[in-house]
């Protein structure tokens, strides 16, 4: 089996970073491949990267199909990008790590609350637990201030934000904290022993997912949304000439 990582940002320590942590749940019959894009934004921070690295997500996929494609991708940015038009192409599972780990932490308690990175990607979060039906199991999201880049090597200072955080979702009735991060997710084990309680990482729960899909035969359906898109239009330009 052959699972494609999709980092949609630039940062190579990042992608080298949650394809270790991909390869550690992914089984010795799983191939992990973790690509980047070369071009586009260093970190997911706001909706016009988000844009970008949607369009990245694509281009990857696309990348990949000409090499014979994969049993499965996983876009690794806890924002999702680009998730409905990767499913658009493929007919393999497509899983998204927030979509996994609102999911994995629904089934391992009955309330979770989420850390993620700058208080400006929170409207992005609370959309996605509104579009995957997690309103009631959701009991709190928070911004750490982090900047994703920063992650890339998690510091001790970072670790004690996070985990004061990830606190305060305990006491606010939190049976299981998840993670809002991909640069975020060698944390789990120290998180989860000092809280005591299930801390989820979206890279790993996508992995364990979208393995276990393509263990079942379960796909990507090709019925309406989702079917494969149609040849594109040629692209007119957006700016009329006068004169």
């Amino acid at each position: 089996m052959k699972i494609t990582l999709l980092n949609p940002n630039t940062s190579r320590a990042m992608t080298e970073k949650i394809a270790a942590t991909a390869r550690e749940v992914a089984g010795p019959d799983v191939e992990v491949r973790a690509v980047c894009p070369d071009v586009g934004p260093a970190a997911i921070e706001s909706h016009l990267d988000e844009v970008r690295a949607a369009a990245a997500v694509v281009a990857l996929i696309e990348a990949d199909l000409l090499l014979g494609g994969s049993d499965a991708y996983i876009v690794a940015c806890f924002g999702d990008p680009g998730l409905d038009a990767a499913r658009e192409l493929v007919s393999v599972p497509v899983v998204g790590i927030a979509e996994a780990a609102m999911h994995v932490a629904a089934v391992s308690g009955r309330s979770f609350g989420v850390v993620t990175t700058l208080s400006r990607t929170l409207g992005r979060a609370a959309d996605l637990i509104h579009r995957y039906g997690m309103e009631r199991a959701c009991v709190s999201l928070a911004g750490s201030g982090i900047r994703v880049l920063d992650l890339e090597e998690t510091t001790s200072n970072a670790t004690s934000t996070i985990a004061g955080l990830a606190a305060d979702a305990v006491t606010a009735g939190a049976d299981v904290v998840v993670l809002g991060c991909a640069g975020m997710t060698d944390l789990c084990r120290t998180l989860s022993a000092r809280l005591g309680v299930p801390v989820v990482d979206g890279v790993a729960a996508a992995v364990g997912l979208a393995a276990g899909m393509v263990r079942m035969g379960v796909g990507t359906s090709k019925r309406d949304e989702y079917a494969f898109p149609h040849a594109p239009a040629p692209i007119r330009s957006l700016v009329a000439s006068c004169g």
